[in-house]
């Protein structure tokens, strides 16, 4: 079996909590964190049963840029 390095995000949305996956754009949710990143397992889990691992998007240095956007 081979290892995949996934870089993965997690943000509060409301009541839940958010997980995405960037190198793939899967996505998940939960009511905990935990839950979110679990959820997030299994998502990526059934994704790749689809889809080679060659295919997925390499991040390798990830920043968090803010961007103020004016909506006319």
């Amino acid at each position: 079996m081979r290892k995949i390095n996934l870089k993965n995000i997690v943000w509060k949305e409301g009541k839940y909590y958010v997980s995405w996956n960037l190198n793939t754009g899967v996505s998940s949710f939960g009511d905990t964190k935990k839950e979110a990143i679990e959820a997030l397992q299994e998502a990526l889990e059934l994704y790749f049963e689809d889809v080679s691992p060659s295919k997925i998007t390499k991040v390798e240095r990830l920043n968090i840029v803010p961007l103020i956007f004016n909506n006319a």
